[in-house]
């Protein structure tokens, strides 16, 4: 059984989620997966930090209360954010990186990511900046020093759609991709053809923990953005950037644009694509689409997210999963922690 030390910078939802399922199911993964994991470090900017190289009590570290400096309370721990001390002296062979996205140079989180890579120990992520801008380089660290940089997370949440692509799809021949790729607009949309008007879904969405206080990045579709760039480099073997994609949201819809749509039997979505042109050049963009109710997307409501794959060989193929919520997103940090503990158990290391 083997068990890997874990430090986690941020402590938001997602990594306080991924330390609740330490607590509860590490016994479960030593007898499913034959490893488990033991916290010994923890940094983020309100709660502040902690290290203790022969782990930390899970259960502890899940109920810390919601307050600044929250990791004081603890037997060594500071009020200070320690994100470097964290990654280079914890003795940690993981990093669970989820500290928030920068969609404009992918800092800090690029620079905590490398710190780890750098001295040979494995990141996963759920952060988009790190992936959509830099994943090239990130990959090439990793490999030159033995470590893995794994990313599940970054665009479906739970849902596994890189792996699947990239494994259960290999030799399907993707030629494209379109897909509800935001949780938070689709639920404004479908809450829009519920009777609400735009500005009333959108504060629906904040109430109930989808968008967040400032949700521009949702609905004007600049988070799909970042996870078309990352989907079409991963997956069609593009070499993009943000400004390449087009992008428009979702602010423009109209109730009375809402109802015409229901009369025609369609349904509008923000939907992320990309696709390989014959000449061997990507077009991606983000905008809203009218989708005819027989559209396999059309039928995906709420918070859920999906992507349908245009492939040469199957034909279009479709995922639905979770697309949003902190203990589906921390799982996609656990589906990257599995695939990390088989490639070393495949190789012997």
């Amino acid at each position: 059984m083997t068990e890997y030390k874990i430090a986690l910078l941020g402590f938001g939802g997602v990594n306080r989620a991924l330390t609740q399922l330490i607590a509860d199911k590490n016994e479960h993964w030593a007898n499913e997966f034959g490893f488990k994991l033991k916290i010994v470090g923890v940094s983020d900017l309100y709660f502040g930090s902690i290290i203790n190289k022969n782990g930390l009590d899970a259960h502890e570290l899940a109920a810390v209360p919601a307050v600044k400096g929250g990791f004081r309370t603890l037997p060594a721990g500071s009020a200070e954010p320690a994100n470097e001390t964290v990654i280079r002296f914890s003795g940690a062979d993981l990093i669970a990186e989820a500290t928030f996205t920068n969609p404009v140079d992918g800092e800090p989180a690029t620079t905590f990511c490398r710190w780890a890579l750098e001295k040979g120990i494995s990141v996963v992520t759920t952060n988009k900046g790190p992936v959509a801008l830099h994943a090239e380089s990130l990959k090439a660290l990793a490999r030159s020093t033995g470590a893995q940089f794994e990313f599940e997370g970054s665009v479906m949440s739970g849902t596994p759609v890189i792996r699947l692509a990239k494994e259960s799809l290999a030799g399907s021949e993707i030629s494209g991709f379109k897909g509800i790729l935001n949780g938070t607009s689709n639920f404004v949309l479908s809450s829009m053809e519920e009777g609400l008007d735009f500005s009333d879904a959108v504060a629906k969405a904040q109430e109930l923990g989808y968008a967040e206080a400032d949700p521009t990045a949702d609905v004007e579709g600049h988070d799909v953005r970042l996870k078309v760039v990352i989907l079409a480099n991963e997956l069609l073997g593009a070499k993009l950037t943000p400004s390449d994609v087009l992008c428009k949201g979702i602010s423009g819809i109209t109730s009375k644009d809402i109802a015409e749509a229901t009369k025609a039997n369609a349904r509008w979505k923000l939907i992320g694509s990309a696709e390989k042109m014959s000449n061997g050049s990507i077009t991606a963009s983000v905008s809203p689409q009218l989708l005819p109710q027989g559209d396999a997307l059309a039928g995906v409501s709420g918070a859920t997210n999906a992507i349908t794959f245009n492939t040469n060989v199957l034909g279009p193929v479709t995922v639905v999963g979770a697309g949003a919520g902190r203990f589906e997103t921390a799982f996609a940090l656990l589906s990257d922690i599995v695939s990390i503990h088989k490639n070393k158990t495949k190789i012997g290391k």
